[in-house]
C-alpha cells in the first residue's frame, strides 16, 4: 500500500509570515514595523517519531478553536534541546519560531499543520544508548491574535462590513497580506468601539456578528467566511463514506443523539440596542429550555439582532441523531481514494456518512450528508489515523434566504 510521506519543517526565522520570513523590530506583535529577514529552516522529517494535529471548531462556543501540533522526534545529539550549548541551533530554540507539515501523495502536497512553536521538551534516558526523544509543541496563528492587545482600530467607522472590519482588525497587528483570505461580510458594523483587548477577540466579535466564521487554515491563513458561506451547500460532490464497500470505507464512525446542540431561546444584543429575543415554545414544551446569548456585538440596528437570534433557534431547535465524528485509517489496504480524502479535506468540505444498522437493530442504514468542522491527525512510522468531526451547516440555507433572516420576523417561533 502506498501512505503518504510527511515533511516537517522548522523555521527559526522570526515574524509571522510562513513563506518570505518577517522580523518584528521590538518584538510587540502590532506595534512594530514588520521587515525581511534570512531564515535558518530545517527539514526533521527523517527524525519523526510521531505527530498529532488537531484543528477544529468548538460546537458549544461557536468559535473555531486554534489548531495544536505535538511532534516528537529523535534527537539523539541533543540538536533540539535548548539546554544543549553544542547544539548547532542554540541561539535560534525559543518559543514562536515557525514549523510547518505537510504530507505528499501521488505527486501533491497537502498542507496538514502551520503554526507556532510553544514548546521544547526533551526526555533524557536513563542508560546510555537508550533513544533521546525531543517533543515540540505549536500552536497556530490564534495564539499571535489572542496575545496582540489592541484598542482604536483605524478606520473602524460606522457602516463598513464585517469582512471589512476584520482586515482592519488584521491591519492593526501587522498580520501579513499573503496570509489572508477575507471575504466580504453581509453584516455592517457599528464604528469600533475602542476598548482594551485581544485582537482575537475583537476578530471574534465581528465574525459573531456576522454568523460567519474565522479560523486559520492549515496552510497558516487567516481566514473569515461570511453567513452566506456558511449556509450555502458546498458546489463541489460530497465525499461518500459507507461500510458497505461500495464506497470509501472507514476505521469507525461515532453516532449519537443528544441535547448538545439544541438551542430553543437567544437574546441578542448588539452594543447601545435593546436585546433582541426569539424562542421557539414547541422545542422548548419537548426539551426545556436551551438558553444562547450574545453581547456587545456590532450590527447596526435591532432588525438585525432579531433577525439573528430567529435564525439561531430556527436552525437548532430541533435534535436528530448524527454523525459526530468519522475516522480513516490510511493503512487500509487499496485506499487511495481513502487517503486522498484524509489528507485534502477540510473545514466546510461535504461528506456523506452511512452506517448498516446492526442484525439485533435490523438490517436498514442510516445516512447523514454533513460538513466537516474538525480535522486531527495521529502519524507514527507504522500508522496514521484522520479523523474528522462533522456537523450541520452552522446555520440552515433554507432559514438564511427564508422570512426569518434578512425580513424583521416574529419573536415566537411556533412549529
Amino acid at each position: 500500500m502506498a501512505i503518504p510521506s510527511v515533511k516537517a519543517i522548522i523555521d527559526f526565522s522570526t515574524g509571522a509570515s510562513f513563506g518570505n520570513p518577517l522580523i518584528l523590530g521590538s518584538g510587540i506583535l502590532g506595534t512594530n514595523i514588520l521587515a525581511n529577514a534570512g531564515s535558518v529552516i530545517v527539514d526533521v522529517s527523517s527524525q519523526l517519531d510521531s505527530i498529532t494535529t488537531s484543528r477544529g471548531r468548538n460546537a458549544s462556543a461557536d468559535q473555531f478553536q486554534a489548531g495544536t501540533l505535538n511532534m516528537r522526534i529523535v534527537d539523539q545529539n541533543g540538536d533540539f534541546n535548548p539546554q544543549n550549548p553544542n547544539s548547532p541551533y542554540a541561539n535560534l530554540l525559543t518559543p514562536m519560531r515557525k514549523v510547518q507539515i505537510s504530507a505528499t501523495y501521488a505527486g501533491t502536497s497537502y498542507p496538514i499543520f502551520s503554526g507556532y512553536i510553544t514548546g521544547y521538551n526533551t526526555v533524557t534516558p536513563k542508560f546510555v544508548g537508550d533513544v533521546v526523544y525531543t517533543t515540540i509543541t505549536a500552536i497556530d496563528g490564534m495564539r499571535l491574535l489572542s496575545n496582540a492587545l489592541i484598542t482604536t482600530v483605524t478606520g473602524a467607522v460606522a457602516g463598513e462590513d464585517t469582512g471589512t472590519r476584520i482586515s482592519r482588525i488584521l491591519d492593526q497587528v501587522g498580520w501579513p497580506l499573503s496570509l489572508r483570505s477575507i471575504q466580504t461580510g453581509q453584516t455592517t458594523c457599528q464604528a469600533d468601539p475602542g476598548t482594551q483587548r485581544s485582537a482575537l477577540t475583537a476578530i471574534q466579535t465581528a465574525q459573531t456578528t456576522e454568523y460567519g466564521a474565522f479560523y486559520i487554515d492549515p496552510s497558516g491563513v487567516a481566514t473569515f467566511k461570511n453567513r452566506n458561506y456558511c449556509a450555502s451547500t458546498p458546489a463541489n460532490t460530497p465525499i461518500v463514506f459507507n461500510d458497505n464497500g461500495t464506497d470509501i470505507s472507514y476505521f469507525n464512525a461515532m453516532w449519537l443523539l443528544d441535547d448538545a446542540q439544541i438551542v430553543n431561546q437567544a437574546a441578542i444584543t448588539a452594543t447601545g440596542l435593546a436585546a433582541q429575543t426569539a424562542t421557539s415554545s414547541a422545542s422548548i414544551t419537548k426539551y426545556f429550555v436551551h438558553s444562547y446569548t450574545q453581547s456587545n456585538l456590532l450590527m447596526q440596528t435591532t432588525s438585525e439582532a432579531l433577525n439573528y437570534a430567529l435564525a439561531y433557534v430556527a436552525s437548532r431547535a430541533e435534535t436528530t441523531i448524527r454523525c459526530d465524528a468519522i475516522t480513516l485509517d490510511l493503512y487500509t489496504n487499496n485506499y487511495t481514494a481513502g487517503t486522498t480524502a484524509a489528507i485534502d479535506l477540510d473545514y466546510f468540505d461535504p461528506v456523506s456518512i452511512t452506517t448498516t444498522q446492526p442484525a439485533v437493530v435490523g438490517t436498514s442504514s442510516i445516512t447523514k450528508n454533513l460538513q466537516v468542522f474538525g480535522v486531527q491527525h495521529q502519524i507514527t512510522p507504522n500508522s496514521w489515523k484522520a479523523t474528522f468531526t462533522t456537523l450541520e451547516p452552522i446555520i440552515d440555507g433554507f432559514i438564511l434566504n427564508s422570512s426569518l433572516y434578512g425580513v424583521l420576523g416574529t419573536n415566537t417561533l411556533s412549529y
